[in-house]
Protein backbone atom coordinates (compact mmCIF):
# COMPACT_ATOMS: atom_id res chain seq x y z
CA UNK A 1 0.00 0.00 0.00
CA UNK A 2 1.22 3.50 -0.73
CA UNK A 3 2.41 4.85 2.46
CA UNK A 4 1.14 8.32 4.67
CA UNK A 5 3.16 10.64 5.66
CA UNK A 6 3.74 10.68 8.96
CA UNK A 7 2.71 13.49 11.08
CA UNK A 8 3.80 14.55 14.68
CA UNK A 9 2.30 16.97 16.49
CA UNK A 10 4.69 19.46 18.97
CA UNK A 11 4.76 22.58 21.03
CA UNK A 12 6.01 25.28 18.92
CA UNK A 13 7.70 27.41 21.78
CA UNK A 14 9.81 24.67 22.71
CA UNK A 15 10.76 24.20 18.26
CA UNK A 16 14.19 25.36 16.82
CA UNK A 17 12.90 26.49 13.28
CA UNK A 18 16.10 27.99 12.34
CA UNK A 19 17.51 24.21 12.51
CA UNK A 20 14.01 22.68 10.60
CA UNK A 21 15.28 21.24 7.27
CA UNK A 22 13.39 20.52 4.42
CA UNK A 23 10.20 23.04 3.97
CA UNK A 24 9.31 25.15 6.77
CA UNK A 25 5.70 26.36 6.77
CA UNK A 26 4.49 29.77 8.47
CA UNK A 27 1.55 31.83 8.06
CA UNK A 28 0.32 35.14 8.20
CA UNK A 29 -3.09 37.01 7.89
CA UNK A 30 -5.18 38.17 5.37
CA UNK A 31 -4.57 41.79 7.17
CA UNK A 32 -0.41 41.09 6.45
CA UNK A 33 0.07 40.44 9.81
CA UNK A 34 2.68 37.59 10.32
CA UNK A 35 2.27 34.81 13.09
CA UNK A 36 4.88 34.86 15.81
CA UNK A 37 6.80 31.95 14.19
CA UNK A 38 6.44 33.66 10.96
CA UNK A 39 7.66 37.02 13.06
CA UNK A 40 10.65 35.19 14.37
CA UNK A 41 11.62 34.15 10.49
CA UNK A 42 11.01 37.12 8.79
CA UNK A 43 13.90 38.79 11.25
CA UNK A 44 16.39 35.53 10.31
CA UNK A 45 15.44 36.16 6.71
CA UNK A 46 16.38 40.28 6.53
CA UNK A 47 12.51 41.04 6.27
CA UNK A 48 12.02 38.84 3.30
CA UNK A 49 8.63 38.02 4.60
CA UNK A 50 7.29 41.39 5.27
CA UNK A 51 8.57 43.32 1.75
CA UNK A 52 6.49 39.88 0.16
CA UNK A 53 3.49 41.01 1.53
CA UNK A 54 3.97 44.61 0.57
CA UNK A 55 3.96 43.45 -3.42
CA UNK A 56 0.04 43.83 -4.77
CA UNK A 57 -1.79 40.03 -5.05
CA UNK A 58 0.44 38.66 -2.19
CA UNK A 59 -1.20 36.93 0.58
CA UNK A 60 -5.21 37.67 1.38
CA UNK A 61 -6.33 34.81 -0.40
CA UNK A 62 -6.22 31.05 0.67
CA UNK A 63 -3.29 28.82 -0.38
CA UNK A 64 0.63 29.53 -1.11
CA UNK A 65 1.44 33.70 -0.83
CA UNK A 66 4.95 33.13 -1.43
CA UNK A 67 7.63 30.42 -2.11
CA UNK A 68 11.79 31.42 -0.61
CA UNK A 69 14.26 28.95 -1.73
CA UNK A 70 17.32 28.11 0.21
CA UNK A 71 17.05 31.09 2.81
CA UNK A 72 19.56 32.98 4.49
CA UNK A 73 20.46 31.71 7.59
CA UNK A 74 17.73 28.50 7.59
CA UNK A 75 18.65 24.92 7.14
CA UNK A 76 15.58 24.66 5.36
CA UNK A 77 15.64 23.96 1.59
CA UNK A 78 12.35 26.46 1.37
CA UNK A 79 10.08 28.58 3.70
CA UNK A 80 6.63 28.66 2.52
CA UNK A 81 4.25 31.54 3.42
CA UNK A 82 0.94 30.52 3.38
CA UNK A 83 -1.95 32.11 4.09
CA UNK A 84 -5.39 31.08 5.20
CA UNK A 85 -7.93 33.93 4.03
CA UNK A 86 -9.99 36.49 6.08
CA UNK A 87 -12.66 34.05 6.89
CA UNK A 88 -10.69 30.92 7.60
CA UNK A 89 -13.36 27.81 7.42
CA UNK A 90 -12.82 24.05 5.93
CA UNK A 91 -12.79 24.86 2.35
CA UNK A 92 -10.31 27.85 2.58
CA UNK A 93 -7.88 25.14 5.10
CA UNK A 94 -8.49 22.66 2.94
CA UNK A 95 -7.53 24.92 -0.63
CA UNK A 96 -3.81 25.67 1.94
CA UNK A 97 -3.28 22.60 2.41
CA UNK A 98 -3.23 21.00 -0.99
CA UNK A 99 -1.36 24.16 -1.90
CA UNK A 100 1.36 23.37 0.35
CA UNK A 101 1.59 20.02 -0.26
CA UNK A 102 2.28 20.69 -4.31
CA UNK A 103 5.23 23.68 -2.85
CA UNK A 104 6.82 21.02 -0.69
CA UNK A 105 10.62 20.99 -1.26
CA UNK A 106 12.32 17.19 -0.56
CA UNK A 107 12.50 16.22 2.96
CA UNK A 108 10.68 16.66 6.15
CA UNK A 109 7.69 19.07 6.50
CA UNK A 110 7.29 22.03 9.44
CA UNK A 111 3.87 23.89 9.66
CA UNK A 112 4.29 26.08 12.73
CA UNK A 113 0.44 27.37 13.32
CA UNK A 114 0.76 28.75 16.47
CA UNK A 115 -1.34 32.18 16.69
CA UNK A 116 -3.72 31.48 14.08
CA UNK A 117 -6.18 30.81 16.52
CA UNK A 118 -8.64 28.61 17.66
CA UNK A 119 -11.33 28.81 14.57
CA UNK A 120 -8.36 28.16 12.03
CA UNK A 121 -9.62 24.39 10.96
CA UNK A 122 -5.94 23.25 11.17
CA UNK A 123 -6.93 19.68 11.38
CA UNK A 124 -8.69 20.09 7.93
CA UNK A 125 -5.34 21.69 6.49
CA UNK A 126 -3.08 18.99 7.93
CA UNK A 127 -5.63 16.27 6.44
CA UNK A 128 -5.56 17.87 2.81
CA UNK A 129 -1.89 18.76 2.91
CA UNK A 130 -1.55 14.48 3.90
CA UNK A 131 -3.97 13.25 0.76
CA UNK A 132 -2.26 15.31 -1.16
CA UNK A 133 0.75 13.99 -1.09
CA UNK A 134 -0.08 10.42 -2.13
CA UNK A 135 2.49 9.50 -4.79
CA UNK A 136 1.29 5.90 -7.02
CA UNK A 137 5.05 4.65 -7.72
CA UNK A 138 3.59 0.93 -7.64
CA UNK A 139 5.13 0.43 -11.16
CA UNK A 140 7.90 3.09 -11.30
CA UNK A 141 11.52 2.36 -11.45
CA UNK A 142 12.76 2.49 -8.01
CA UNK A 143 15.84 4.64 -9.77
CA UNK A 144 14.18 7.16 -12.20
CA UNK A 145 15.53 7.89 -15.23
CA UNK A 146 16.68 11.08 -16.02
CA UNK A 147 13.82 13.91 -16.79
CA UNK A 148 11.08 11.55 -14.52
CA UNK A 149 9.80 12.98 -11.03
CA UNK A 150 11.93 12.08 -8.11
CA UNK A 151 10.72 9.19 -6.40
CA UNK A 152 9.46 10.51 -2.93
CA UNK A 153 9.27 8.32 -0.26
CA UNK A 154 6.81 8.95 3.49
CA UNK A 155 7.18 12.32 4.25
CA UNK A 156 7.23 13.19 8.14
CA UNK A 157 5.35 16.18 8.87
CA UNK A 158 5.46 17.86 11.57
CA UNK A 159 2.95 20.33 12.75
CA UNK A 160 3.84 22.96 15.68
CA UNK A 161 1.27 24.49 17.99
CA UNK A 162 0.36 26.19 21.10
CA UNK A 163 -1.92 23.39 21.40
CA UNK A 164 -0.66 19.91 20.16
CA UNK A 165 -2.54 17.69 22.48
CA UNK A 166 -5.81 18.83 21.13
CA UNK A 167 -4.66 18.15 17.76
CA UNK A 168 -3.08 15.09 18.24
CA UNK A 169 -6.22 14.01 19.88
CA UNK A 170 -8.43 13.40 16.80
CA UNK A 171 -4.78 12.50 14.73
CA UNK A 172 -5.89 8.46 15.54
CA UNK A 173 -9.10 9.00 13.68
CA UNK A 174 -7.73 11.30 10.93
CA UNK A 175 -5.20 9.26 9.63
CA UNK A 176 -7.51 6.26 9.76
CA UNK A 177 -9.48 7.86 7.39
CA UNK A 178 -6.18 9.10 5.39
CA UNK A 179 -5.00 5.26 5.12
CA UNK A 180 -8.51 4.63 4.09
CA UNK A 181 -8.79 7.03 1.36
CA UNK A 182 -4.62 5.42 0.14
CA UNK A 183 -5.96 2.53 0.15
CA UNK A 184 -9.30 3.27 -2.24
CA UNK A 185 -6.80 5.07 -4.36
CA UNK A 186 -4.62 2.33 -4.46
CA UNK A 187 -7.20 -0.06 -5.80
CA UNK A 188 -8.47 2.67 -8.17
CA UNK A 189 -5.20 2.78 -9.84
CA UNK A 190 -4.23 -0.39 -10.11
CA UNK A 191 -4.13 -2.08 -13.73
CA UNK A 192 -6.72 -4.91 -14.38
CA UNK A 193 -4.15 -7.39 -15.20
CA UNK A 194 -2.83 -6.73 -11.72
CA UNK A 195 -6.70 -6.26 -9.79
CA UNK A 196 -8.11 -9.09 -11.11
CA UNK A 197 -11.62 -10.52 -9.26
CA UNK A 198 -9.51 -12.99 -7.21
CA UNK A 199 -6.80 -10.01 -6.88
CA UNK A 200 -9.46 -7.60 -5.22
CA UNK A 201 -11.17 -10.44 -3.16
CA UNK A 202 -7.94 -11.44 -1.47
CA UNK A 203 -6.80 -7.48 -0.96
CA UNK A 204 -10.34 -7.46 0.89
CA UNK A 205 -9.86 -10.53 3.17
CA UNK A 206 -6.47 -9.21 4.16
CA UNK A 207 -8.70 -7.06 6.07
CA UNK A 208 -9.58 -9.40 8.37
CA UNK A 209 -6.37 -8.41 9.91
CA UNK A 210 -7.28 -5.29 11.54
CA UNK A 211 -10.87 -6.58 12.40
CA UNK A 212 -13.35 -6.96 9.59
CA UNK A 213 -14.90 -9.77 9.06
CA UNK A 214 -14.84 -10.81 5.51
CA UNK A 215 -16.99 -13.28 3.35
CA UNK A 216 -16.63 -13.98 -0.50
CA UNK A 217 -18.98 -15.84 -2.50
CA UNK A 218 -17.94 -17.16 -5.44
CA UNK A 219 -20.01 -18.18 -8.72
CA UNK A 220 -21.33 -21.47 -7.12
CA UNK A 221 -22.72 -19.47 -3.98
CA UNK A 222 -24.26 -17.05 -6.88
CA UNK A 223 -25.98 -19.24 -9.06
CA UNK A 224 -27.71 -20.69 -5.61
CA UNK A 225 -28.71 -17.59 -4.56
CA UNK A 226 -30.02 -16.42 -7.99
CA UNK A 227 -27.81 -13.80 -8.76
CA UNK A 228 -27.90 -14.26 -12.78
CA UNK A 229 -27.88 -10.37 -13.61
CA UNK A 230 -24.66 -10.07 -11.87
CA UNK A 231 -23.59 -13.30 -12.96
CA UNK A 232 -24.53 -12.45 -16.54
CA UNK A 233 -22.01 -9.24 -17.15
CA UNK A 234 -19.08 -11.68 -16.05
CA UNK A 235 -19.80 -14.82 -18.29
CA UNK A 236 -17.68 -13.11 -21.47
CA UNK A 237 -14.88 -13.42 -18.52
CA UNK A 238 -12.22 -15.75 -17.68
CA UNK A 239 -12.44 -14.20 -13.91
CA UNK A 240 -14.53 -15.37 -11.29
CA UNK A 241 -17.53 -13.51 -10.65
CA UNK A 242 -17.28 -12.86 -6.75
CA UNK A 243 -19.12 -11.15 -4.04
CA UNK A 244 -17.72 -10.02 -0.99
CA UNK A 245 -19.06 -9.22 2.56
CA UNK A 246 -17.13 -6.74 4.81
CA UNK A 247 -18.83 -6.66 8.37
CA UNK A 248 -18.01 -3.95 11.03
CA UNK A 249 -20.24 -4.66 14.23
CA UNK A 250 -19.16 -2.14 16.54
CA UNK A 251 -22.47 -0.74 17.77
CA UNK A 252 -24.41 -3.47 19.91
CA UNK A 253 -27.15 -5.35 18.41
CA UNK A 254 -28.74 -2.51 15.77
CA UNK A 255 -29.43 -4.02 12.66
CA UNK A 256 -26.45 -2.37 10.22
CA UNK A 257 -26.24 0.54 8.00
CA UNK A 258 -25.25 -1.11 4.39
CA UNK A 259 -22.87 0.29 1.78
CA UNK A 260 -23.24 -1.37 -1.60
CA UNK A 261 -20.28 -0.41 -4.50
CA UNK A 262 -19.72 -1.81 -7.89
CA UNK A 263 -16.45 -3.42 -8.55
CA UNK A 264 -16.37 -3.88 -12.37
CA UNK A 265 -12.23 -4.58 -12.50
CA UNK A 266 -12.14 -3.72 -16.27
CA UNK A 267 -15.43 -3.02 -18.66
CA UNK A 268 -15.01 -3.39 -22.40
CA UNK A 269 -18.65 -2.91 -22.34
CA UNK A 270 -18.76 -6.15 -23.50
CA UNK A 271 -20.67 -7.10 -26.67
CA UNK A 272 -21.61 -3.53 -27.23
CA UNK A 273 -17.95 -2.78 -26.99
CA UNK A 274 -16.54 0.77 -25.99
CA UNK A 275 -14.72 3.08 -28.87
CA UNK A 276 -10.85 1.80 -28.17
CA UNK A 277 -10.05 5.43 -27.41
CA UNK A 278 -10.10 6.12 -23.52
CA UNK A 279 -10.88 2.58 -23.14
CA UNK A 280 -7.53 1.99 -20.99
CA UNK A 281 -9.93 4.25 -18.13
CA UNK A 282 -12.20 1.54 -17.38
CA UNK A 283 -9.75 0.43 -14.89
CA UNK A 284 -11.52 2.71 -12.73
CA UNK A 285 -14.71 1.21 -13.23
CA UNK A 286 -14.44 -0.76 -9.79
CA UNK A 287 -14.21 2.48 -8.47
CA UNK A 288 -17.68 2.32 -6.00
CA UNK A 289 -16.07 -0.75 -4.80
CA UNK A 290 -13.37 1.09 -4.03
CA UNK A 291 -15.04 3.36 -2.02
CA UNK A 292 -16.57 1.17 0.04
CA UNK A 293 -13.70 -0.85 0.47
CA UNK A 294 -11.70 2.34 1.97
CA UNK A 295 -14.99 3.36 3.90
CA UNK A 296 -14.76 0.25 5.93
CA UNK A 297 -11.02 0.15 6.24
CA UNK A 298 -11.33 3.54 7.63
CA UNK A 299 -14.16 2.50 10.30
CA UNK A 300 -12.48 -0.85 11.63
CA UNK A 301 -9.05 1.39 12.04
CA UNK A 302 -10.57 4.24 13.81
CA UNK A 303 -12.92 1.29 15.78
CA UNK A 304 -15.77 2.71 14.65
CA UNK A 305 -19.00 2.13 17.30
CA UNK A 306 -21.67 1.41 14.85
CA UNK A 307 -22.90 -1.54 12.91
CA UNK A 308 -22.11 -1.04 9.00
CA UNK A 309 -21.82 -3.84 6.40
CA UNK A 310 -19.94 -3.02 2.91
CA UNK A 311 -20.91 -5.68 -0.28
CA UNK A 312 -19.03 -5.09 -3.41
CA UNK A 313 -19.71 -7.10 -6.42
CA UNK A 314 -16.44 -7.90 -8.55
CA UNK A 315 -17.02 -8.66 -12.27
CA UNK A 316 -14.95 -7.92 -15.52
CA UNK A 317 -17.10 -7.13 -18.32
CA UNK A 318 -15.48 -9.12 -21.81
CA UNK A 319 -16.29 -9.46 -24.80
CA UNK A 320 -16.15 -13.62 -25.20
CA UNK A 321 -17.71 -15.77 -27.26
CA UNK A 322 -20.05 -16.75 -24.08
CA UNK A 323 -20.67 -12.83 -23.23
CA UNK A 324 -24.31 -11.76 -22.68
CA UNK A 325 -25.47 -10.40 -25.52
CA UNK A 326 -27.93 -7.62 -26.55
CA UNK A 327 -31.33 -8.78 -26.75
CA UNK A 328 -30.73 -11.51 -23.94
CA UNK A 329 -33.16 -11.95 -21.17
CA UNK A 330 -31.76 -12.52 -17.47
CA UNK A 331 -33.78 -12.52 -14.04
CA UNK A 332 -32.67 -11.36 -11.52
CA UNK A 333 -32.49 -12.51 -7.49
CA UNK A 334 -35.30 -10.55 -7.09
CA UNK A 335 -36.94 -12.60 -9.74
CA UNK A 336 -37.54 -9.67 -11.69
CA UNK A 337 -36.62 -10.54 -15.68
CA UNK A 338 -34.53 -7.98 -17.73
CA UNK A 339 -34.24 -7.48 -21.34
CA UNK A 340 -30.42 -6.89 -22.19
CA UNK A 341 -30.52 -3.56 -24.65
CA UNK A 342 -26.74 -2.92 -24.53
CA UNK A 343 -24.25 -4.64 -22.31
CA UNK A 344 -22.60 -1.98 -21.68
CA UNK A 345 -25.13 -0.88 -19.22
CA UNK A 346 -23.85 -3.71 -16.79
CA UNK A 347 -23.41 -1.50 -13.81
CA UNK A 348 -26.99 -1.80 -12.97
CA UNK A 349 -27.28 -5.14 -13.11
CA UNK A 350 -24.94 -6.13 -10.99
CA UNK A 351 -25.69 -3.41 -8.29
CA UNK A 352 -30.01 -5.27 -8.97
CA UNK A 353 -28.01 -8.41 -7.27
CA UNK A 354 -26.26 -7.23 -4.59
CA UNK A 355 -28.83 -4.58 -3.66
CA UNK A 356 -31.36 -7.29 -3.15
CA UNK A 357 -29.12 -9.74 -1.39
CA UNK A 358 -28.03 -6.66 1.35
CA UNK A 359 -32.02 -6.33 1.75
CA UNK A 360 -32.73 -10.14 2.02
CA UNK A 361 -29.84 -10.99 4.19
CA UNK A 362 -29.20 -8.09 6.52
CA UNK A 363 -32.19 -5.78 6.56
CA UNK A 364 -30.26 -2.71 6.93
CA UNK A 365 -31.24 0.31 8.67
CA UNK A 366 -30.78 2.14 5.15
CA UNK A 367 -28.61 1.57 2.27
CA UNK A 368 -26.05 3.88 -0.01
CA UNK A 369 -24.56 2.36 -3.14
CA UNK A 370 -22.18 4.03 -5.34
CA UNK A 371 -20.77 3.38 -8.51
CA UNK A 372 -18.82 4.53 -11.83
CA UNK A 373 -22.43 4.15 -12.96
CA UNK A 374 -22.54 6.71 -16.24
CA UNK A 375 -21.13 9.40 -18.48
CA UNK A 376 -24.55 11.03 -18.47
CA UNK A 377 -24.06 12.40 -15.14
CA UNK A 378 -20.90 13.90 -16.51
CA UNK A 379 -22.26 15.54 -19.07
CA UNK A 380 -24.83 16.92 -16.01
CA UNK A 381 -22.44 17.78 -13.38
CA UNK A 382 -19.19 17.83 -15.28
CA UNK A 383 -16.09 16.18 -13.06
CA UNK A 384 -17.03 18.47 -10.31
CA UNK A 385 -19.65 16.74 -7.70
CA UNK A 386 -20.91 13.40 -7.78
CA UNK A 387 -24.57 12.86 -8.64
CA UNK A 388 -27.06 11.52 -5.98
CA UNK A 389 -30.39 9.62 -5.73
CA UNK A 390 -32.55 9.46 -2.72
CA UNK A 391 -35.75 7.93 -1.52
CA UNK A 392 -35.58 9.26 1.72
CA UNK A 393 -34.92 13.05 2.53
CA UNK A 394 -33.46 12.70 5.92
CA UNK A 395 -30.47 10.33 4.94
CA UNK A 396 -30.06 12.74 2.23
CA UNK A 397 -29.53 15.60 4.45
CA UNK A 398 -27.30 13.91 6.58
CA UNK A 399 -25.19 12.82 3.04
CA UNK A 400 -25.38 16.56 2.29
CA UNK A 401 -24.11 17.77 5.61
CA UNK A 402 -20.83 15.24 5.31
CA UNK A 403 -19.97 16.24 2.19
CA UNK A 404 -19.85 19.96 3.03
CA UNK A 405 -18.09 18.90 6.37
CA UNK A 406 -15.37 17.03 4.01
CA UNK A 407 -15.55 18.64 0.54
CA UNK A 408 -16.92 15.22 -1.28
CA UNK A 409 -19.42 17.74 -3.25
CA UNK A 410 -22.58 15.70 -4.70
CA UNK A 411 -25.87 17.60 -5.99
CA UNK A 412 -29.20 15.52 -5.89
CA UNK A 413 -30.78 14.76 -8.61
CA UNK A 414 -34.25 13.67 -9.60
CA UNK A 415 -36.44 10.19 -9.32
CA UNK A 416 -39.93 9.55 -11.16
CA UNK A 417 -42.37 7.82 -12.57
CA UNK A 418 -41.89 9.21 -15.88
CA UNK A 419 -37.82 7.68 -16.03
CA UNK A 420 -39.06 4.57 -14.91
CA UNK A 421 -41.70 4.45 -17.83
CA UNK A 422 -38.61 4.73 -20.22
CA UNK A 423 -37.46 1.43 -18.82
CA UNK A 424 -40.28 -0.59 -19.68
CA UNK A 425 -39.82 -3.37 -21.55
CA UNK A 426 -42.11 -5.51 -24.57
CA UNK A 427 -40.80 -8.81 -23.67
CA UNK A 428 -39.47 -8.72 -19.96
CA UNK A 429 -40.11 -7.01 -16.71
CA UNK A 430 -37.85 -4.47 -17.77
CA UNK A 431 -34.82 -2.99 -19.78
CA UNK A 432 -31.22 -1.88 -18.56
CA UNK A 433 -31.24 1.17 -20.11
CA UNK A 434 -34.07 3.95 -21.06
CA UNK A 435 -31.65 5.17 -24.17
CA UNK A 436 -29.60 8.29 -24.11
CA UNK A 437 -32.33 10.78 -22.44
CA UNK A 438 -31.85 11.59 -18.92
CA UNK A 439 -29.38 8.41 -18.64
CA UNK A 440 -28.37 9.04 -15.50
CA UNK A 441 -31.87 9.42 -13.71
CA UNK A 442 -33.26 6.18 -15.69
CA UNK A 443 -30.05 4.00 -14.35
CA UNK A 444 -31.15 5.16 -11.22
CA UNK A 445 -34.60 4.27 -11.23
CA UNK A 446 -33.54 0.90 -12.88
CA UNK A 447 -32.04 0.63 -9.29
CA UNK A 448 -34.75 2.19 -7.56
CA UNK A 449 -36.97 -0.74 -9.13
CA UNK A 450 -34.46 -3.24 -6.48
CA UNK A 451 -34.64 -1.51 -3.07
CA UNK A 452 -37.82 -2.36 -0.59
CA UNK A 453 -40.53 -0.18 -0.35
CA UNK A 454 -39.55 1.98 2.92
CA UNK A 455 -35.79 1.34 3.07
CA UNK A 456 -33.83 4.39 2.82
CA UNK A 457 -31.92 4.48 0.22
CA UNK A 458 -29.20 6.45 -2.12
CA UNK A 459 -27.40 6.03 -5.05
CA UNK A 460 -24.61 8.07 -5.66
CA UNK A 461 -22.83 8.33 -9.36
CA UNK A 462 -19.07 9.03 -9.11
CA UNK A 463 -18.29 8.61 -12.99
CA UNK A 464 -17.20 11.79 -12.93
CA UNK A 465 -15.36 12.31 -9.70
CA UNK A 466 -14.03 8.74 -8.94
CA UNK A 467 -10.32 9.75 -10.82
CA UNK A 468 -9.06 13.42 -11.91
CA UNK A 469 -6.88 14.54 -14.46
CA UNK A 470 -5.59 17.69 -13.31
CA UNK A 471 -5.47 16.99 -9.81
CA UNK A 472 -7.36 18.99 -7.08
CA UNK A 473 -6.98 20.48 -3.92
CA UNK A 474 -6.62 16.72 -1.99
CA UNK A 475 -5.82 14.38 -4.75
CA UNK A 476 -2.87 14.11 -7.45
CA UNK A 477 -3.94 13.06 -10.68
CA UNK A 478 -5.50 9.70 -10.89
CA UNK A 479 -7.92 7.98 -8.17
CA UNK A 480 -9.30 10.54 -6.18
CA UNK A 481 -10.51 8.58 -3.26
CA UNK A 482 -13.94 10.50 -3.60
CA UNK A 483 -16.81 9.48 -0.90
CA UNK A 484 -14.48 7.50 1.70
CA UNK A 485 -14.47 10.93 4.16
CA UNK A 486 -17.77 11.88 3.48
CA UNK A 487 -19.20 8.33 4.34
CA UNK A 488 -17.13 7.98 7.05
CA UNK A 489 -18.74 11.02 8.43
CA UNK A 490 -21.90 10.40 7.24
CA UNK A 491 -21.50 6.87 9.73
CA UNK A 492 -20.20 8.97 12.47
CA UNK A 493 -22.96 11.42 12.98
CA UNK A 494 -25.97 9.23 11.81
CA UNK A 495 -24.88 6.17 13.71
CA UNK A 496 -22.29 6.69 16.28
CA UNK A 497 -23.43 7.77 19.60
CA UNK A 498 -21.55 10.89 21.15
CA UNK A 499 -19.16 11.05 24.12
Amino acid sequence: MTPLPHILFDAEAEADLAAAEGTVIVFAAADGTLTPAATALDAAMGGALTRALAEPGVGGKPGVAESFGWPAGLAARRVLLACLGADPDAAAARKTGGAIAKALAKGPATLATAGLGDEAPLADLVMALALRLYDFRAYKKSKPAEGDEPEQGPRTIRVLSDRPEALAGGSRAMMALAEGVFFTRDLVNEPANVLTTDEFAARLAAMQEIGLDVEILGEPELQTLGMRALLGVGQGSASETKVVVMRWMGGGQEAPFALVGKGVVFDTGGISLKPASGMEDMTMDMGGAGTVAGVMRTLALRKARANVVGVVGLVENMPDGTAQRPGDIVRSMKGDTIEIINTDAEGRLLLADVLWYVQQTFKPTGIVDLATLTGAVIIALGHHRAGYYATDDALAADLEAACAATGDETWRLPLGKPYAEQLKSAKADLKNTGGRSAGSVTAAEFLHAFVEDGVPWIHIDIAGTATTSAGTDMAPKGATGWGVAALDRLVRTRLEPEG
